[in-house]
């Protein structure tokens, strides 16, 4: 299956699902992720590896991190090619002062956002699904 490429699919279908796990984002100069550390993602970057981790495996490793944040799964299947989808959902949550940092899996795109900001982030998501409200009828 290629995945879903219309916009307005992708909006009204995307359920946005919240992990309750804490994640973090870790930095790995010499291309080395230590023992104990199980990465939902990594990035390889000029300057290392990148792994998004638990929390909890960061501390339990002593490991530095950053970037304390709540992941949330978009559960419709969107096409890799897909135009738009991200940019809307990234703009909105702007525009609600939320950052976000997001991953795009091979089935579903992942949003992290601040664990701080993660409801008002769910909410944001549920106002762009929302099918639009009808005109108000003038009074008679």
């Amino acid at each position: 299956m290629s995945g879903e490429r219309d916009l307005d699919t992708l909006r009204r279908e995307m359920a946005p699902q919240l992990h309750p796990e804490t994640f973090v984002y870790c930095s790995f100069p010499d291309f080395r992720i230590p023992p104990g550390l199980e990465p939902i993602c990594t990035f390889r970057e000029a300057e290392g590896v990148t792994a998004i981790v638990e929390k909890a495996q960061a501390e339990g490793s002593a490991v530095p991190y950053v970037f304390e944040s709540h992941l949330i799964t978009l559960t419709v299947h969107s096409a890799l090619d897909a135009v738009g989808f991200i940019a809307t959902l990234a703009g909105r949550l702007a525009d609600a002062d939320i950052p976000c940092n997001v991953v795009a899996g091979y089935h579903h795109d992942h949003l992290f956002v601040p664990t701080r900001h993660s409801q008002q982030a769910l909410k944001v998501l549920a106002s762009i699904s929302a099918p639009p409200r009808p005109p108000a009828r003038p009074a008679v």
